[in-house]
């Protein structure tokens, strides 16, 4: 399998969703494929309709670049190799928050992108959906 499925996203979202109502937080969700088109989605009752953008560009940054959008931020910080890089693709998400997803063969099959509290609550939730693949 070099894409996700539809069943497999889902197992990423309900990981995710586990994780958020752990931590006591409202997140959107999103799970893109290894294309980038969007497979699956969840925002969750008052989460911030600001970050249903955010979500979605933090799973498309990761795939984009297949790394963590974490690792990318440290890379575009001023003086960086990548600094400005956000800019580029029709606007990306360089901090914490989107994950690569891969297959059992360590394939990238696609990311997730998470969004709705701190960059360090949205890395947890995102690395718990991955971690469901």
């Amino acid at each position: 399998m070099n894409n996700i499925t539809l069943e497999g996203a889902r197992k990423v979202i309900d990981a995710a969703l586990k994780k958020s109502e752990e931590l006591g937080v409202k997140m959107n969700i999103a799970v893109v494929d290894a294309g980038t088109n969007l497979v699956a989605f969840n925002k969750m009752d008052d989460a911030w309709l600001g970050s249903i953008d955010i979500s979605q560009k933090k799973a498309r940054t990761a795939r984009y670049f297949n790394m963590n959008t974490g690792e990318i931020g440290k890379l575009s910080q001023p003086g960086g190799s990548l600094y400005n890089i956000e800019h580029s693709n029709n606007g990306l998400i360089t901090f914490p928050g989107g994950v690569v997803l891969k297959n059992a063969a360590g394939e990238i099959i696609g990311a997730v992108g998470v969004s709705g509290s701190t960059v360090e609550d949205d890395h947890a939730v995102a690395e718990a959906g991955a971690s469901a693949i």
